[in-house]
């Protein structure tokens, strides 16, 4: 509970204790109408001081109908009640309780945004405010802005992780969690790569900078999540503009109510007017109106799906992508990255003309500027370093491979493609290797052979699939550039009957626009990838997925929601919380209406009193709140 909480709390035993006794003593000691006014104003601005500071403020910025002004003008109403009929219904107590419980359902409202919001701060407190800089072996505390990239800092037992980086000294084991969601420690050794964000538990780590400070994951994180709330969703928006047409409504029904039925009982019968009567219901129509209930619980229900999915290592840039991610009926995945590991491996050559060694060395040359995945696995099991001065221009075709000199000879290294581009003959068939990509090679015009990449299919694959089956999205595809073959044999391990395979960037965005078109309006279209090349299909989705831990920064710039530890079954998972959020959502919205409607009729008929109105706004208010709070704690539950 912060300062502010404490504040309001103690105002409300305050003013509680205070209208207590005083009613006790009213009940009990013969006092004048004008001292039991002044009595009961001292709770009464104990507790109501700051909704008349808040009234008028607003008044002087033209927003006249909100709920601060509602509560000052029906609470007022009720001391003028009270004065001017003091035989009457109306008394002290009520017009105090108007504005102490209102406070309540604040308090308990504003006591569960900020829980909601610690436990955001507690994802995204995964920054550091100093590093320790490693300088002529000496160790400086500095500020993570100023450290360059390649800068060696030191991160001791119990420290986080401050910036992306490599370890050149040292073993430890990592506690992951602020990132993945996932409480398996992963240990870590010379040559691997960290996040920052991570705690490091064990032993003393030097690690070598990849990133600047800005630019690294723990940053990007913190700002993901502190501008998610600048993407409203449809639902949010609705009750924004309902609250605007409906509170001047009710403000002006409330006047009607007061006004109409006296007037036309004085002046077009005999009967009594009945000033006070008709006051009192339109002041009772005035509190129970308040739209409170669910202006507060749609933003703070989406906020709370947003913070409970960020604990679960899935990053929601905002509520529209939440409300989108609900409706989905497609899901259109990548391969290579997303359903397989992307860590490739060469598992065979095919060598014709040269050596296997000449083969891999040629490859390995061209291939060394390349960030590919399957590039950096050619590259990697060639044993030798590469000489850079035998390497001459470079050129990288989307989709096909690399054209590079390599020691004064033309080298092209990539799939069929490329090589029957530049007039190559002679390509032998990769013997339908199933689980594998067949890199061909050629050296100045002739080809010499070929090298088969293997990658492995992620063990949560199949399941991932299957679950969103099992939530009713049928219709799964898969996009590829790789062979038919190979998408064939993966697409049937994980059950995934719709594939598209041998894709450039530009044809998958094509499949994915061809999809959108004969989807029914209101569903949406997830497309979950990890490269750079699908960043232009993450961004033509209605939904973009990428798997953060080894995506592309481009993908996650592009990306609507980032799955930080690539596991596929969060996709289900992202959904399922989604899901979850908008049934809650509406859930509040129509018991709030249907509520507020019901006692609206009823106090305008006068069956509902002053003290109903009270509890009825108070209680709808905690009810939808706690309703609302079940986006987060659901999701807690389903970590275990």
């Amino acid at each position: 509970m912060n300062r502010k909480q404490k504040k309001i709390l103690f105002r409300i035993i305050i003013s509680f204790v205070l209208t207590a006794v005083l009613a006790v003593a009213v009940n009990s000691l013969e006092l004048s109408l004008s001292v039991i006014f002044f009595l009961f104003a001292v709770p009464y601005l104990v507790i109501g001081y700051d909704i008349w500071i808040k009234a008028f403020s607003n008044l002087k910025k033209g927003r006249v109908f909100d709920e601060n002004f509602l509560m000052a003008f029906a609470s007022a109403g009720a001391f003028a009640i009270a004065i001017l009929d003091p035989d009457g219904r109306g008394d002290f107590i009520e017009a105090v309780a108007v504005i102490l419980f209102y406070q309540v359902g604040e308090f308990f409202e504003g006591y569960i945004v900020d829980k909601s919001r610690r436990e955001i701060d507690k994802l995204v407190n995964l920054t550091s405010d100093i590093v320790h800089v490693e300088q002529n072996n000496e160790l400086r505390d500095v500020d993570p802005d100023t450290v360059n990239t390649g800068s060696v800092i030191v991160v001791k037992p119990g420290e986080k992780i401050p910036i992306d980086g490599v370890v050149v000294e040292g073993k430890s084991t990592l506690d992951t969690a602020a990132l993945t969601g996932e409480s398996m420690p992963r240990s870590i050794d010379c040559g691997d790569e960290v996040l920052s964000g991570c705690i490091n538990i064990s032993g003393v780590v030097r690690i070598r900078t990849s990133r600047l400070y800005e630019d690294s994951t723990a940053a990007k994180i913190l700002e993901l999540v502190e501008n998610s709330s600048a993407h409203k969703a449809r639902s949010e928006k609705f009750i924004s503009r309902f609250a605007r047409v409906y509170t001047p409504f009710v403000c002006f029904g409330a006047l009607a109510l007061a006004l109409l039925p006296p007037v036309y009982l004085k002046f077009m019968t005999s009967e009594p007017a009945g000033w006070f009567e008709w006051v009192y219901r339109a002041l009772t129509f005035l509190v129970i109106s308040c739209p409170c209930a669910l202006v507060i619980s749609i933003p703070l229900t989406f906020f709370a799906a947003i913070g409970g999915s960020s604990r679960n290592g899935i990053l929601v840039k905002g509520a529209t992508f939440m409300e989108k991610l609900a409706r989905t009926d497609y899901a259109v995945m990548d391969k290579t990255g997303t359903l397989t590991e992307g860590s490739f491996c060469v598992s065979r050559i095919c060598n014709n003309v040269v050596d296997a060694d000449k083969l891999i060395k040629y490859a390995a040359y061209a291939e060394s500027s390349s960030n590919h995945p399957v590039a950096q696995s050619i590259v990697k099991a060639f044993p030798q370093k590469i000489d850079r001065s035998l390497i001459g221009d470079i050129e990288e075709i989307a989709g096909q491979g690399i054209r590079a000199e390599v020691g004064g000879q033309q080298v092209l290294v990539g799939n069929e493609k490329l090589l029957v581009s530049c007039g190559i003959s002679g390509i032998a068939s990769a013997d339908a290797v199933q689980a594998g990509t067949a890199v061909h090679v050629a050296v100045d015009g002739s080809y010499i052979g070929s090298i088969i990449i293997s990658d492995s299919i992620r063990e949560t694959s199949a399941s991932a699939v299957g679950a969103l089956k099992k939530m009713g999205i049928n219709r799964i595809a898969m996009l590829t550039g790789d062979t038919a073959d190979v998408a064939g044999y993966v697409a049937g391990c994980l059950g995934i009957g719709e594939v598209h395979s041998g894709l450039l960037p530009h044809d998958k965005v094509a499949v994915v626009q061809e999809i959108m078109k004969g989807k029914p309006a209101g569903s949406s279209l997830i497309f979950v990838g990890d490269g750079i090349n699908d960043a232009p299909v993450l961004t033509v989705a209605d939904v973009g997925i990428a798997m953060g831990g080894i995506g592309s920064d481009a993908a996650i710039e592009a990306a609507d929601v980032i799955i930080m530890d690539d596991n596929p079954m969060k996709i289900a998972k992202a959904v399922g919380i989604a899901r979850r959020c908008m049934s809650i959502t509406w859930q509040n919205i129509l018991f709030a209406l249907g509520v507020k409607f019901s006692c609206l009729v009823l106090g305008a008929i006068g069956y509902a009193s002053l003290w109903l109105a009270i509890f009825a706004d108070v209680g709808v208010l905690i009810l939808v709140v706690l309703n609302a709070l079940r986006a987060m704690i659901n999701v807690k539950e389903s970590k275990s």
